[in-house]
C-alpha cells in the first residue's frame, strides 16, 4: 500500500523530512479495523513527533492520527462494525497513523462517518472534537444539559482545531458565554462564525479586555494554547473555585502557587490517554463519537475544515506541516484521495 512515512525527524523544509513510501497491507485482528482510508487532517500532534529529536527509525513511521474511510476487514472479536461501514476516527499515537492507504484501528476508538458529510469534512472532526468534548464535559465537569448556562469560559486560541469545535460544544450543547482569543481579524471572525460571543487578543492585555466586556473573572478557562506564557493572565481572571484546563503540556513547572489561594481546579486533557493505556473505559470514545456524529446529522455542528490541500502524498502533507508550523492556520488542515 502507498503511505508517507518519516525516517528521520528533519526540519519540515527538508525534502526528506516525509516520504512517499510502499509498506505492506496491514491485518486486522482482535478488535481492531482495517479501514481503506479516503481523507486525513493534519494536527500539531503530527509535526511535533516529526520533528522531536531522535535517532532514525528502524523502520518508516507513519504519522497521523485522524481519518475518514471505509471499514474492508474486522478483527475476529470487533462487533460494534461491519464491512462496507464508513467510519471516522483519531487513532492511537502508540499505533501506526492514518497516513496511508490501509489503517488499522481499535473499534472502541471509532465512529460512524456522519451521513451528512463527506469523507473530508468528517475527517477534520476526529482528534478535536474528542479532546474538545472530553476537556469541556469530562475535565471541567461542565453539564451539557444547560444546567451551567450562563456561565463564562475563555478559550484561548480559539480559531485553531480544537477551538474550532469547543466553540460550537460549549454553545450548542452547555449555552456557556463564550469569550474566544483572537490575534487577527479573519480568525476573529471564524471563531464569531462559530458562535463566540466575545473576542480578545491573547497577544495583548486579555485581564483588561475581559473588564472591558464587563468581566472581571470567567468561570471556565481552556488553554488550547502554551500554557505558560498564558498563565498570569488565567491566574488573574479566573474565578474563585474556578476550573481550568490545558491541553498543551509545559516544558517547565507552572506557578501552580498564583491559584492556590482561589481554589482552582487545574486538569490536563489529552485525548490519547484512554487509548494509549487501554484504559477499561475506552469504548467512551466510539460513544462520543458517534454522538458528535448525530450532532452533525441533526445540524446543530458543522466541519471545522479551514483548507483542502488536497491529495495525500508527501509533497502536500509537508504543506500541511508547515502551515501549522507557522501558527497561522483557522480551523483544520485535510488531505484526501491518493
Amino acid at each position: 500500500m502507498k503511505a508517507i512515512a518519516l525516517t528521520q525527524h528533519l526540519p519540515i523544509s527538508h525534502a526528506e523530512s516525509l516520504k512517499d513510501v510502499e509498506l505492506a497491507r496491514p491485518v486486522a485482528l482482535g478488535r481492531d479495523l482495517l479501514v481503506k482510508i479516503e481523507a486525513i487532517s493534519v494536527n500539531p500532534v503530527d509535526t511535533k513527533v516529526r520533528g522531536a529529536a531522535g535517532p532514525d527509525e528502524a523502520a518508516p513511521r507513519v504519522l497521523g492520527w485522524d481519518a475518514a474511510g471505509t471499514v474492508v476487514a474486522v478483527g475476529p472479536d470487533a462487533s460494534l462494525f461491519q464491512v462496507g461501514d464508513p467510519v471516522y476516527y483519531a487513532g492511537s499515537i502508540t499505533r501506526p497513523g492514518a497516513n496511508s492507504e490501509f489503517h488499522l484501528v481499535d473499534e472502541r476508538i471509532a465512529g460512524r462517518k456522519p451521513a451528512s458529510l463527506d469523507f473530508a469534512d468528517a475527517a477534520a472532526l476526529p482528534l478535536t472534537s474528542i479532546t474538545a468534548w472530553e476537556a469541556l464535559f469530562e475535565r471541567l465537569a461542565i453539564r451539557r444539559d444547560g444546567a451551567d448556562a450562563g456561565k463564562s469560559i475563555l478559550m484561548i486560541g480559539g480559531a485553531g482545531g480544537v477551538g474550532s469545535i469547543a466553540i460550537q460544544l460549549a454553545k450548542q450543547l452547555a449555552g456557556l458565554r463564550v469569550i474566544a482569543s483572537a490575534s487577527r481579524a479573519e480568525s476573529a471572525q471564524w471563531c464569531r462564525s462559530l458562535g463566540a460571543d466575545d473576542i480578545v487578543d491573547h497577544n495583548g492585555d486579555m485581564p483588561a479586555q475581559l473588564l472591558a466586556l464587563g468581566l472581571a473573572n470567567v468561570d471556565y478557562v481552556l488553554c488550547l494554547s502554551d500554557t505558560d506564557p498564558h498563565f498570569d493572565a488565567i491566574a488573574q481572571v479566573i474565578a474563585p473555585q474556578g476550573s481550568v484546563c490545558s491541553i498543551v503540556s509545559n516544558t517547565a513547572p507552572l506557578a501552580m502557587e498564583k491559584i492556590f489561594a482561589k481554589s482552582v481546579k487545574f486538569v490536563w486533557e489529552m485525548m490519547f490517554t484512554r487509548s494509549m493505556f487501554g484504559t477499561p473505559d475506552m469504548i467512551e470514545q466510539h460513544h462520543l463519537l458517534q454522538q458528535i456524529g448525530g450532532l452533525i446529522d441533526g445540524g446543530r455542528l458543522r466541519t471545522t475544515v479551514g483548507e483542502n490541500f488536497g491529495k495525500i502524498n508527501a509533497a502536500n502533507l509537508r504543506r500541511a506541516h508547515q502551515a501549522l508550523e507557522a501558527r497561522r492556520t483557522i480551523g483544520k488542515i485535510v488531505l484526501s484521495g491518493f
